[in-house]
């Protein structure tokens, strides 16, 4: 049995790729039923299948069809929450809007993921992470100081989009346990990156300045807080913002003489390279046995699978043993949010294209007969 924080609520994912799926796979880790529908016409797995379909339902369905609509909206009556990732206006469409729902389920909590939100000038424009990460002044601060970088995980998507939906819901879900009234929820992930962008703009605020790349704060323009290689051809990330730990860096490394420099801007180049050679001059073995015996905010610069191997994420359940769609062993990513009382569970493996659709109809009364008329008529 489901005892999660969100056990009883179901969930209707009509999205597709990454933010969406990733938002209603951390609704389903808590306990929420999620059902994912897709055109049975389009029998993809969507782009990430094995890694955020996890803990939930499936269903094959045709929503441009008078039948699959109507199957739609029965159950859209007993859900809880919807969440679509189409560009404005499709749904309504296709007859499963907003506005639509609401008509047979007035409590209904409708979250819609688009690129550049529901108004304004680029409403309808398509897009993907690095142009929500453009748009909103992010990608110009990645990178060396010839060019922006593109990161290699989706921070838009997720931090911007997934993330901003996930906290939607729950606000909307919190005052529709206090007033019985659900609500639309417009999403823009181009919103939720601007959104990120705060100490890039008290910076800018404060010094007149218009944030560089590799030259603010935070990013390359000063020893202490920096990536440096190893002899070993490793990096070590230096971390050391409070004056304390910068100082600690200093005497832990024999480098005393820029303890007082933390932040001179005339000296600062100087500074990375002392910093730089020294670190060049051993290995991360040696780096690591020598930090890790102080109070030190730095750490090394771990690839994906050394990440998945290490003990942190191993004690913290981070990293855990599941299934694939096809029922092979495969480790996946944990829960992130750790809760005390109701705490997150991977309970399932991922899902199969339209497993789940016969048993869904069968729950909304239809007969085995209709069934296999939707079938052969291609609504399910």
């Amino acid at each position: 049995m489901t005892t999660g924080a969100l056990s009883g609520i179901t969930v209707l994912d009509l999205s597709r790729l990454l933010p969406g799926p990733w938002c209603t796979m951390m609704l389903a880790d808590h306990g929420a039923r999620v059902i994912a529908l897709e055109n049975p016409r389009y029998a993809s797995q969507g782009a990430f299948p094995d890694l955020i379909n996890r803990n939930k339902e499936h269903m094959g369905l045709d929503l441009k069809s008078d039948t699959g609509r109507a199957i739609f909206l029965k159950l859209a009556a007993r859900a809880d929450v919807i969440v679509e990732g189409f560009r404005p206006g499709v749904t309504d469409r296709l007859g499963v809007g907003y506005d639509h729902v609401k008509a047979v389920n007035p409590g209904i909590v409708y979250c819609s993921i688009t690129g550049y939100g529901q108004t304004g000038p680029l409403r309808d424009t398509p897009g993907h992470d690095i142009n929500y990460l453009s748009a909103a002044g992010a990608l110009d601060l990645m990178g060396s100081r010839e060019a922006p970088h593109v990161p290699g995980l989706q921070v838009a998507d997720i931090a911007g989009g997934s993330l901003s939906a996930v906290s939607g819901i729950l606000l909307a879900l919190f005052h529709r346990e206090r007033t019985g009234r659900g609500q639309f929820i417009d999403i823009s992930i181009t919103d939720g990156t601007l959104a990120l962008m705060h100490l890039a703009l008290n910076i800018s605020q404060e010094t007149g300045k218009e944030p560089a790349r590799c030259d603010t704060l935070l990013s390359h323009r000063y020893a202490f807080y920096n990536t440096y290689e190893t002899a070993d051809g490793k990096f070590v990330a230096l971390g050391a913002l409070e004056p304390k730990f910068w100082v600690a860096f200093c005497r832990a490394t024999g480098l005393e003489r820029f303890e007082a420099l933390q932040f001179d801007d005339n000296r600062r180049e100087e500074i990375i390279q002392a910093v730089g050679d020294l670190i060049k001059s051993k290995s991360l073995a040696h780096w690591s046995e020598r930090f890790n015996a102080m109070d030190l905010c730095w750490s090394p610069v771990s690839s994906l699978s050394e990440a998945m191997d290490s003990r942190l994420f191993r004690e913290r359940e981070m990293v855990v043993e599941s299934r694939n769609r096809n029922g092979k062993p495969a480790k996946t990513i944990g829960v992130p949010v750790k809760l005390s009382e109701t705490p997150g569970s991977i309970r399932t493996a991922p899902f199969s294209f339209g497993k789940n659709t016969d048993t869904l109809l069968t729950e909304l009364g239809y007969t085995p007969e209709e069934i296999q008329t939707f079938k052969e008529a291609g609504v399910t």
